[in-house]
């Protein structure tokens, strides 16, 4: 009995120990979600103004016909751009992109083009080395507070193998969207080669500025367009790493109450033990105690 006592002590003493870091690590996320939503609402006026340019420019051109817009007849190469994290404890967070990024690669597979992956993540890099898959590009250490020199460093290598001729033909994109605390969405897009839409202004919204481009609006948009991916592309890392620490926080929270269950589970059955330990102390003493009081009536 004592035995289980001790080995029961030893696993509440653990559990503790580790519930003790389960907390510091969900404190440490949830300070750093604050800070994370901070950069993303930084970026937005940017990412607003880079887009409202672009539409402009597009806007006030009879015809678009730029390399980044272009479609291939037939495309057979698609550059995967997946962003997961640099490190662990964060629940599903990197195992539902990397889901995602596989149902991509199958869906580009149905369609006979080849699907290469340009991981941004310590996890995503180890889990496409472990399978032996070539990546494009590899990207590691800035999950957490990506900035925009990365996102551009990320944006050059993809636009720079978009442009070459035996190089990928479309660009995607997956990665975590920030929606809440609670609520964190994957989200896959293709950000290359551009979509230009045509649309009617809907009423109350501003119609795009009128421009006249010196020398021409195709060297305007030489020089916008891989602003505007990069800018894309910082947004997702930014959603990415605001997610990241969401998922973290949920996940050492869901630890900890778990640690903390675990450590009454083991309270009781340290003081059922307990109890029966006495009991069992008790029993023996009143069983000495009847031996001696047989023993005494017996030689009265």
């Amino acid at each position: 009995m004592g035995a289980q006592l001790r080995l029961l002590r030893r696993r509440i003493k653990s559990v503790k120990s580790t519930a003790k870091i389960t907390r510091a690590q969900e404190l440490i996320a949830s300070s750093r979600i604050v800070k994370a939503q901070q950069r993303m609402q930084a970026a937005v006026p940017y990412e607003r103004e880079i887009t409202r340019a672009v539409t402009g420019v597009v806007s006030n051109t009879a015809s678009v016909d730029h390399p980044l817009t272009r479609e291939k007849e037939q495309p057979a190469t698609a550059g995967v751009l997946i962003v997961t994290s640099d490190s662990g404890f964060c629940g599903g967070y990197n195992a539902n992109v990397l889901r995602e990024a596989e149902a991509l690669r199958g869906l580009l597979e149905e369609r006979g083009i080849r699907a290469v992956p340009f991981v941004v993540g310590r996890k995503g890099v180890t889990w496409h080395t472990f399978r032996s898959r070539e990546m494009g590009g590899r990207w590691e250490g800035f999950s957490r507070r990506p900035a925009y020199a990365d996102a551009k460093e990320i944006a050059g290598v993809l636009i720079d193998s978009f442009k070459e001729e035996d190089g990928i033909d479309e660009i995607h994109v997956v990665y975590t969207e920030f929606v809440s605390m609670l609520t964190q969405n994957v989200i896959v897009k293709r950000i290359l080669p551009l979509e230009v839409e045509e649309a009617e202004v809907a009423p109350g919204e501003a119609i795009p500025p009128y421009f006249e481009f010196e020398p021409t609006a195709g060297d305007v948009l030489n020089s916008l367009l891989p602003r505007y991916v990069e800018s894309r592309i910082f947004n997702a890392l930014l959603q990415s790493a605001a997610s990241e620490e969401a998922s973290r926080r949920r996940a050492m929270k869901s630890a900890t109450d778990n640690a903390n269950e675990l450590i009454g589970v083991f309270t009781r059955q340290m003081n059922q033990a307990r109890q029966a330990e006495i009991t069992q102390e008790i029993s023996e003493i009143v069983g000495g105690a009847n031996a001696l009081a047989d023993a005494a009536a017996g030689k009265e």
